[in-house]
């Protein structure tokens, strides 16, 4: 991903972060030589031997998985909050642009086993039923509705790189007051998110 300099957010914990709390993202590798790419959730999780890896699963019938081996290379992008920016904000003539924040995310993949997709699939179930009213755990469902796992295709990739891409108007702070002003004033929650994320 290109990131120009003043973008470019290095702060590892800080993305991990991001990657935790917007984990819906979109798996891309070729498939017959054409980009191929499935919207999933890619929960980040670490190894037993300390190792930041994505996992997830898609459907079996989705012929992306069976590429896998020939191209185990691929990307996961993560997108966060973005915005437009009126150049009426600044103080100064200008052009308008966009804010916004973006995380890719590059690996190898390789498949799981029906154990480890199920162990995936509690953890996953258990992470976002926390919150719900009458939360549901895969512990409690029938064999049968369980036997849909056989109809997926689990997988993990072990991270090689992680560039984020986090532009708030960096160059601007002069105008930081007006724009984050603006962006608040809209109905829009992105907009919002982004005027949180520029007062640090």
């Amino acid at each position: 991903m290109y990131i120009p300099h003043q973008y470019k957010n290095g702060n590892i914990a800080e993305v991990k972060d991001f990657l935790a709390k917007n984990s819906f993202g979109i798996l891309v590798n070729q498939v017959d030589g054409k980009p191929w790419a499935t919207h999933i959730p890619l929960e980040l999780d670490t190894t037993d031997d300390g190792k930041d890896v994505l996992v997830s699963h898609i459907s079996k019938a989705n012929p992306q998985w069976k590429h896998f081996e020939e191209n185990d290379n691929v990307l996961c992008i993560f997108n966060g909050p973005h915005s437009y920016i009126s150049s009426s904000w600044y103080k100064e003539e200008e052009v308008p642009t966009w804010n916004y924040i973006a995380v890719h995310v590059y690996g190898k993949i390789k498949i799981l086993t029906e154990e480890e997709v199920m162990a995936s699939m509690h953890k996953l179930v258990d992470k976002y039923e926390e919150h719900s009213e009458n939360p549901i755990s895969l512990d409690h469902l029938s064999e049968k509705t369980l036997r849909q796992v056989k109809g997926v295709v689990g997988f993990q990739i072990t991270i090689d790189s992680i560039q984020a891409a986090y532009k708030l108007s960096q160059g601007r702070e002069h105008d930081h007051e007006r724009i984050i002003e603006a962006l608040e004033n809209t109905k829009n929650p992105y907009s919002k998110d982004i005027a949180k994320r520029m007062k640090g």
